[in-house]
């Protein structure tokens, strides 16, 4: 499969092909229910795939953090099995992570820094925040060098998922 080199909005009526890319991703369907529950509650600030040919390989859901204010979070971020090991992951994320520096915008993530880190977000960077997710997989992308010290309030979709 030859898959485009950028993400793209999904598109209306692309819920269930990205759904079924979280399910294959992650082997089961807590995330495609925490992007439901994110879409319901309108928490959802954007949803971003790749398509290889008429298929979608690879998603991520960005939705506005309760606070600080315009803060966005990553997550789910998955790419379909048959599609892994070919770049679609790290290429989606570094995508965004540039467009978070660019437009000023904070997005944080919470993930394997190895993966994270080599596409633009940074761990350091998020050590002064405060999250009720452990703070060690935690990572920020976005304008400056550092980011305040600031207590970060996930969409409660989150809190009925962990």
């Amino acid at each position: 499969m030859k898959a485009t080199k950028f993400t793209r909005p999904l598109a209306p009526g692309e819920e269930l092909a990205a759904e079924a890319v979280l399910r294959a991703a992650f082997g089961g369907a807590e995330e495609a229910t925490l992007v439901r529950a994110l879409r319901r509650q309108r928490d959802m600030a954007g949803e971003m795939v790749v398509a290889a040919d008429d298929a979608i390989v690879g998603y991520y859901a960005l939705s506005w953090m309760r606070a600080p204010k315009g803060w966005l979070c990553l997550a789910p971020v998955a790419v379909h099995p048959d599609s892994q090991m070919l770049g679609h992951g790290r290429r989606m994320v570094a995508q965004l992570a540039e467009w978070a520096r660019l437009s000023g915008t904070y997005v944080v993530v919470l993930g394997d820094p190895a993966i994270y880190g080599g596409a633009g977000f940074s761990s350091d960077r998020a050590a002064r925040l405060q999250s009720a997710y452990p703070v060690e997989h935690l990572l920020l992308a976005g304008p400056g060098q550092d980011a305040p010290a600031v207590t970060l309030r996930y969409p409660a979709a989150f809190d009925a998922s962990g």
